[in-house]
């Protein structure tokens, strides 16, 4: 079971740094700011449930393996990816359209700083779960 979970939290953490450090800088750097934004708008809601979708399965089956920190762990970031889709990411589009840019400057900050937590804490199972 460990196995399948170091494997699913290695799936979920060089994903979330592909995307954020990959991905996105590279449709930065490739494409014109008024298509890079649209498309990284519209790349947004698959990359959370990407995060969901390895983050909750990762977090189930490490709790079949007793360390409740790594199963914590992955649960937060799970639950944590749900408020970014339905509430952040809503709001910095929202932000976005209306020109606000200083409440876009905020919200946005608020999302790198949680994909962060989110690779950081991701990255602190692995090393759990490869030392058990």
């Amino acid at each position: 079971m460990t196995e399948v979970a170091l494997l699913t939290t290695a799936l979920l953490f060089g994903g979330m740094v592909l995307y954020s450090f990959g991905f996105a800088a590279f449709v930065f750097n490739a494409l014109p700011a008024e298509t890079a934004g649209p498309l990284i708008r519209r790349a947004f809601p698959h990359f959370y449930l990407f995060v969901l979708g390895t983050s909750a399965p990762a977090a189930a089956v490490v709790a079949f393996s007793d360390d409740w920190i790594s199963a914590s762990l992955l649960a937060v970031i799970a639950l944590t990816t749900v408020y970014a889709r339905q509430v952040l990411m809503p709001a910095i589009n929202a932000a976005t359209d209306t020109k606000r840019k200083g409440r876009f400057k905020a919200l946005h900050g608020l999302s790198v700083l949680i994909t962060l937590a989110h690779i950081g804490a991701a990255g602190a199972v692995i090393v759990r779960l490869a030392n058990t």
